[in-house]
């Protein structure tokens, strides 16, 4: 390119009109934002007052397995099955957070990030699952409370995130038993009688979804079951049924003002072309194919088509179980990493089809993860319409990489700033839009222990050496840390 100055490229390109400003010029971070808009043609920024935070789940950062009297969980015991885990490592130190938290706190606040969604682990509390809490079950999270709200950062707490008591696995066969679903109310009322001082959002279940199908079904996460269709109908619906009568038990014992909603990992439906008979197409498509948790979550029955394709493997349960299961929330969590299904209407009885994915279909550094930014914009569209929930929040979103570290130790990972800046691009398109969406937690503040894949699958914005336990920030880091200051993706 011809050595032009910075004033005669602005000429060139029509920005005079705008002004220059110092050495960056009006024409970047400092134009008015309404001006930004018109030059670019992007949507407005986030709404004021938009919540940006990040994710953790307790197994996957705590470590201290075996301190303060935590008894064992589901997945300390599966993570120890050979080849269970592809690179045979387990959560038991995992970033060692127990002991870092302080620490990581610091790197939540050198993002800029105003909140912090973490789970609690249910064996820390019960180390039994039931019966006498630990004394110092809830020490440990009401230190990091006090460290978030010192830094100006709110806590929203998850309060299973897949770490079930061992002790219930054996003594019931976990969700396979109506009473571990009772029991899971029970410490629900126990945490949020204890922790609603400071926490205000409470999310009960994370992915419903995942749960039921790796960890029952397929058997490639805890507890490593392999059940007949029957069984994992009806796990399904305990996890629901727990789901609602932690709602009701939150509701009983903790402060006022307290709210409370699921996070799922809902079955995400995209208008192949965005047609209204597709758009229509797809929102039928995201209600039948949610029936077995967020649909009967919201509305309080299974679909008739889900009953009458289930057939003699439909879950049993009483209309008291419907009722308790769609106890009202105060909102509804979204982990949003893929498309599920692309949508296409038809003329054949449930109003759509889905489309297959070819071979070519863009995918990230995990196999499983296909690249669609849409599905940002389409589920909380959807699931605002369908339900006509007036507060959304996005539990989960981000991407693993390959994130290889430089002569100089730095992280270009191109690959998550790619996939952040489509994926958020779609969610501002949406809250522009006005669709409900209140906030965003971007999975994972660090490099984790990422469950069947061990600690091959990187998804932080920071990079943990699990050696010396070194945090570095990522490229993706400074990315995410603009887009909030901004409060936009520009």
């Amino acid at each position: 390119m011809p050595g032009f100055s910075r004033r005669q490229f602005a000429k060139i390109l029509g920005w005079t009109t705008l002004g220059l400003s110092g050495a960056t010029g009006a024409r970047g971070a400092d134009a008015p934002a309404d001006r930004r808009r018109e030059i670019t043609g992007a949507p407005p920024g986030f709404p004021d007052g938009f919540l940006w935070g990040t994710a953790t789940s307790s197994y996957q950062i705590e470590g201290a397995v075996n301190e303060d009297g935590r008894g064992p969980s589901i997945w300390d015991l599966f993570a120890r099955k050979p080849g269970a885990i592809s690179d045979w490592s387990t959560g038991e130190v995992a970033c060692d957070h127990y002991h870092r938290y302080r620490e990581d706190v610091q790197l939540m606040k050198a993002l800029g990030a105003k909140t912090y969604r973490f789970s609690i682990a249910w064996p820390r509390v019960f180390p039994d699952g039931t019966g006498t809490p630990n004394p110092k079950g809830l020490d440990f999270y009401d230190r990091l409370l006090d460290e978030l709200l010192a830094g100006g950062i709110e806590p929203f707490a998850t309060l299973y995130h897949w770490d079930l008591p061992q002790a219930l696995q054996t003594r019931f066969g976990g969700w396979t038993s109506r009473d571990t679903s009772k029991a899971f109310a029970d410490y629900s009322a126990y945490v949020a009688g204890r922790l609603s001082d400071r926490v205000k959002h409470f999310f009960t279940i994370n992915e419903c979804s995942r749960t039921v199908s790796l960890g029952h079904q397929y058997g490639s996460d805890a507890p490593g079951l392999k059940l007949p269709q029957a069984e994992v109908n009806q796990v399904r619906h305990h996890i629901a049924l727990g789901h609602g009568l932690a709602v009701q038990a939150i509701r009983a014992q903790a402060r006022a003002g307290t709210k409370v909603g699921p996070a799922e990992n809902a079955v995400s439906c995209i208008p192949a072309i965005d047609t209204p008979a597709n758009v229509r197409a797809a929102e039928i498509a995201m209600r039948e194919l949610n029936a077995g948790y967020l649909t009967v979550m919201m509305e309080g029955k299974y679909t008739d088509a889900y009953l009458a394709q289930a057939g003699n493997d439909a879950p049993k349960f009483t209309p008291d179980d419907l009722r308790i299961i769609s106890s009202p929330v105060d909102f509804v969590g979204l982990n949003i990493y893929m498309p599920d299904h692309y949508v296409v209407a038809a003329d054949n009885g449930r109003g759509f089809t889905l489309a297959p994915f070819p071979a070519s279909f863009p995918h990230m550094d995990a196999p499983w993860l296909r690249f669609g930014p849409e599905t940002m914009y389409w589920t909380p569209r959807h699931v605002a319409k369908l339900w006509n929930v007036k507060s959304i929040y996005i539990t989960e979103n981000g991407t693993s990489g390959t994130d290889q570290v430089a002569a100089d130790g730095g992280i270009s990972d191109l690959d998550r700033v790619m996939y952040l800046r489509n994926y958020l691009a779609q969610l501002q398109r949406a809250t522009s839009e006005g669709v409900p969406v209140h906030g965003y937690f971007l999975w994972s503040l660090l490099d984790n222990f990422e469950w069947s894949d061990g600690f091959e699958k990187r998804f932080g914005l920071y990079r943990v050496d699990f050696d010396t336990q070194r945090r570095t920030p990522k490229l993706s880091a400074s990315f995410y840390r603009e887009t909030i200051a901004r409060n936009a993706v520009v």
